[in-house]
């Protein structure tokens, strides 16, 4: 991955999502690529055109405030968008980057998600590995081949588009949020292994990346079709965990009274059975090791 030039890479891309027309200028029908010419997005900014290419080449590295925000302005980038062009403009020195990759997670926060049994909780990391979950949780994205990876999940299991009824959406939002969760912090071996694997064995993934979009993920309404309960419409709310600083607590709800409702109420009810089983099952074993072998 390269990681020398992540500012270009980004303005390249974004220039190339913004149709002219949108902009009330000329397509034209001698465009070679698609979206916006360099010196385009310059006259839009107010910079010089020569001034923009050292920009997106590389040569020149400490835009001022003001420039990214008239760049931001001229590629009509969103709130998310803004702050990530800023990041990237601005990353933090690599020993803090280092710093917040994988902190361990407290005891009381694994211990709160455990007080919700009615509630689906999972902990993920910025490449969208689930680091911890509480039971109803794990049930949610129980059965598949990559159930705590759901970066994987998306794109590379074979029940993938099945489970997510809003396949399409949901693979733009994933990696839009994989991006905005990863900032400036391209360096990162487990982002780089995710991204390696996930450009070779997905074209829609590759196509996505290659985008640039940013969207942080907060709050959201998704539909899964599970393979016990059948379908469910969720809604999540995504926190940040400041004791683990990278991390997010994501919490999906269903609407009181739905069918949803009493779908979620049914695989909770289902998994703590299979839990007091599994639970008697193996105190049962310790009560016979204990004793020991019988003598007839």
């Amino acid at each position: 991955m390269d990681s020398d030039n992540l500012l270009g890479q980004f303005l390249r891309a974004r220039r190339g999502l913004v149709r002219p027309e949108d902009l009330g200028m000329p397509a034209g029908d001698r465009r070679r690529v698609p979206g916006l010419r360099r010196e385009e997005v310059a006259m839009l900014a107010g910079l010089s055109t020569d001034y923009y290419v050292r920009l997106e080449q590389g040569r020149e590295r400490n835009p001022s405030v003001q420039v990214l925000d008239a760049l931001a302005g001229a590629l009509t980038l969103d709130d998310d968008a803004i702050a990530h062009l800023h990041q990237l403009a601005r990353p933090l020195p690599a020993k803090e980057r280092r710093r917040r990759r994988a902190p361990r997670l407290g005891t009381g926060l694994l211990r709160m998600l455990d007080n919700w049994p009615n509630t689906p909780a999972v902990i993920l990391d910025r490449c969208m590995k689930v680091r911890a979950h509480n039971l109803l949780g794990e049930a949610l994205f129980a059965g598949h081949t990559y159930s705590g990876d759901l970066m994987r999940l998306v794109f590379l299991d074979p029940d993938a588009r099945d489970f997510y009824p809003d396949w399409d959406r949901v693979a733009v939002n994933t990696v839009a949020g994989l991006r905005e969760a990863a900032g400036a912090d391209h360096d990162d071996p487990q982002l780089i292994e995710v991204v390696g694997e996930l450009s070779l064995k997905s074209a829609v993934f590759r196509r996505l990346w290659a985008r640039h979009d940013i969207r942080q993920k907060r709050h959201e309404t998704k539909r899964f079709h599970h393979p016990v309960v059948g379908e469910l419409t969720l809604e999540y709310e995504s926190l940040t965990v400041n004791s683990a600083p990278g991390q997010q607590l994501v919490v999906y709800q269903a609407e009181p009274g739905s069918s949803s409702e009493h779908a979620l109420s049914l695989l909770g009810s289902l998994t703590a059975t299979e839990t007091q089983k599994a639970e008697k099952a193996q105190k049962s074993q310790g009560t016979q090791k204990s004793q020991g072998p019988r003598r007839r």
